[in-house]
């Protein structure tokens, strides 16, 4: 199957895609990077649940101090709120701002207090997995970068993913819009990389390349959010540990993340039910995930 870049709204779409019988294609210009965004929680859930391979952590034992649990936080059930949809932060980020400190980022978005008791409710929270990372780094004493680079960049030669630290490496994205941003405002950490790359990490989890059987089988048990969902192509929503996990219409199941920021999105996903399974990674400009996502379904279905 050929592709080429698509343009929606006048934005180019980059894709590439990989099956379970070995096929393989893309658009993607050569030596371009684009930020991973939420698709950092995907690698940074596999870390976690590495070292629980290892008894390094425990899924279910209470992050010291905390009422809540790592398993908790990689479903997003932890009841801690989030930062990102408060004025101030938005502000913040639009004006160029320094970005804050940790302790000025959890009083703030703290003050929202927590928004249920651990396992209650689901709620989306940045601030979980900036918890997460933590606990990641306190456990191979080693920054969150060094951590994905030694347990899933270096084995399967994802040559062009790096832990985003500096503006100055903001100016190797391919994206205009880009120009100034402080990759310091995501608390958590990105990754940026090529499209393809993207997609040869989902598609590694999912053929055995990560995880054990049953590490695998733990982070694939979600929790079931809800229905469909505007301007998007979910039917059925769900989250697991650290994958967005559900329908999208007649192609069945959609297993992956979305990621967004103040100038771009992506959409990576594991569609498992097609004739043969296929990895889709979708990147553009602008900050409607949605048409990632319509792209990534797009393509599977063609695939």
């Amino acid at each position: 199957m050929k592709i080429g870049p698509q343009s929606m709204n006048s934005q180019p779409i980059y894709r590439h895609w990989i099956t379970a019988e070995g096929h393989e294609g893309g658009d993607s210009p050569s030596g371009a990077l684009f930020p991973y965004w939420s698709f950092t929680k995907t690698a940074i859930s596999i870390c976690a649940l590495k070292l629980v391979e290892a008894s390094y952590l425990r899924l279910d034992a209470r992050v010291s101090g905390q009422p809540f649990t790592l398993r908790q936080l990689l479903r997003h059930t932890s009841g801690l709120p989030d930062y990102e949809p408060l004025k101030s932060y938005r502000a913040a980020v639009a004006g160029k701002e320094e970005p804050w400190s940790r302790q000025k980022l959890l009083e703030t978005a703290m003050a929202q207090g927590m928004l249920f008791d651990p396992d209650a409710g689901w709620s989306y929270s940045n601030i979980g997995y900036r918890y997460v990372r933590e606990l990641i780094e306190e456990t191979t004493g080693m920054p969150i970068g060094r951590v994905i680079s030694d347990l899933l960049c270096q084995p399967l030669g994802l040559r062009s993913v790096k832990y985003w630290e500096t503006p100055e490496q903001t100016a190797s994205l391919k994206s205009d819009a880009a120009d100034g941003y402080d990759p310091r405002w995501v608390f958590h950490g990105c990754l940026i990389g090529s499209v393809s790359d993207a997609a040869h990490l989902l598609h590694a989890l999912f053929h055995d390349q990560l995880l054990r059987a049953e590490t695998r089988r733990e982070m694939l048990a979600r929790h079931v959010i809800g229905g469909t969902i505007p301007g998007r192509p979910w039917t059925e929503c769900g989250y697991a540990l650290g994958l967005m996990s559900g329908e999208v219409g007649e192609i069945g199941r959609a297993i992956g993340h979305s990621g967004g920021g103040p100038f771009s999105v992506n959409a990576v996903y594991y569609f498992p039910d097609r004739p043969d399974p296929v990895t889709v990674a979708c990147f553009t400009d602008g900050e409607d995930e949605g048409v990632a996502e319509f792209e990534a379904v797009k393509i599977a279905k063609q695939v």
